[in-house]
């Protein structure tokens, strides 16, 4: 624990050294693309219905305590959305309100997990995965992503399943590439825990991470994991969808057909007993119910998308097209490592990609004004010279 937060999560590390800096040397010499909080506004529903809550309902029912897995009629209607959205039945029961997905996340992997117990996830991931699984007693299993393409290694994933193996933590579109995983390679995961499950005795579960969902481009779907593979936890956030980060809101919702559903979700109110977990903001849960289906204007993300995409490959970098989210993996010159503290240097935060257990590449964030991004192409230009980068078609 004192390890953990001694050092901090460095995302969050980099955005503070931004901010500190930008009060000594002015902010507009600063290109801060380290955190992913959205940049654009909420749906203008989110502060209409804010509003409307504050001034129609008493306040001691906007403020009281709720109950754990969430207000009745917010389930209800959560279960709804997300059955008529996804083709795939869920009733009130089955649906657990959030502190967002990492809530939902932590929650789950404490309350599936013994000590001894193996939890997977493919490289690159969300450091957070690490934090949530060892605290839990368990060790998580890095699995690599095929290189050109960031889809997962169905030969690596298929050596690492064991009958220690609890479950398979899976973020799509992945934060810190943006890639979102193909269906085929989804009926390959799904079939081979189904093989594994019934080889060992136990189930395998799927823990779908899928904050980004709705942060989508070029018409690319995203398959649902529950309809492939039913014992599946699927784990979601209206951080980025609504851009409401700040209120700590999403939900996990675990169908009748998941293999000892009943018992996995006793464990997971046993777990957040143990986190001292009480509920989501009884407000917020009103607010983002009443919102259903309405999402922040993503456009501006896919103008920013292009912009930083054909600027640094155009400069010679080489990238990741993201399919969703809001981040850009950008390849280090010649993987060499010093490149983002050099970028910090020159005014630009990037998170190193061994962070995200990935090296030799770089998360960029470009959850930002258009202009930021503009305004930082010199820095990259001056990279670019000094790193020896020029222009060439390499990219992914």
């Amino acid at each position: 624990m004192v390890e953990w937060g001694a050092h901090g999560n460095t995302i969050r590390v980099i955005s503070e050294y931004a901010d500190d800096l930008a009060k000594k040397i002015g902010s507009e010499n600063i290109y801060n693309f380290s955190i992913g909080n959205p940049s654009v506004d909420p749906p203008k529903e989110v502060n209409e219905t804010i509003q409307r809550l504050i001034t129609t309902l008493p306040p001691v029912k906007l403020h009281s305590y709720t109950p754990a897995p969430g207000l009745p009629e917010v389930r209800e209607k959560m279960a709804a959305f997300v059955s008529e959205s996804y083709g795939k039945h869920y009733d009130a029961d089955d649906i657990f309100m959030t502190a967002g997905a990492c809530g939902a996340l932590a929650v789950v992997i404490h309350a599936i997990n013994c000590p001894g117990d193996e939890v997977i996830t493919f490289t690159p991931y969300f450091s957070e995965y690490r934090v949530f699984a060892e605290s839990a007693g368990a060790t998580l299993i890095e699995v690599p992503s095929r290189p050109e393409d960031l889809q997962p290694d169905m030969d690596a994933l298929r050596k690492s399943v064991n009958e220690k193996t609890s479950s398979i933590v899976i973020n799509s579109p992945n934060n810190p590439s943006g890639v979102v995983i193909k269906e085929e390679y989804v009926k390959a995961i799904a079939e081979l825990l189904k093989e594994k499950s019934s080889e060992y005795g136990h189930p395998i579960y799927i823990i779908a991470d899928e904050p980004y969902r709705d942060l989508i481009y070029d018409g690319i779907e995203v398959p649902f994991f529950p309809n492939y593979y039913p014992d599946t936890i699927y784990c979601y956030s209206f951080s980025k969808s609504m851009s409401i980060p700040g209120e700590r809101v999403g939900l996990l919702a675990i169908a009748k057909d998941c293999t000892n559903r009943e018992t996995v979700m006793h464990a997971i109110a046993g777990a957040t007993r143990a986190f001292g977990y009480l509920n989501v903001s009884g407000l917020f849960q009103l607010v983002v119910t009443a919102c259903l289906g309405k999402t922040s204007d993503n456009t501006q993300y896919i103008v920013n998308r292009d912009f930083i995409y054909n600027s640094l490959t155009e400069l010679g970098y080489t990238c990741i097209r993201p399919d969703g989210a809001f981040y850009l993996f950008l390849k280090l010159p010649d993987g060499r490592e010093d490149f983002c503290r050099r970028a910090m240097e020159l005014g630009v935060m990037l998170v190193p990609g061994k962070d995200f257990s990935y090296p030799g590449f770089a998360r960029l964030a470009y959850c930002v004004p258009l202009e930021r991004l503009q305004g930082s192409i010199h820095v990259f230009k001056q990279l670019a010279d000094e790193y020896g980068v020029s222009p060439k078609d390499n990219n992914l």
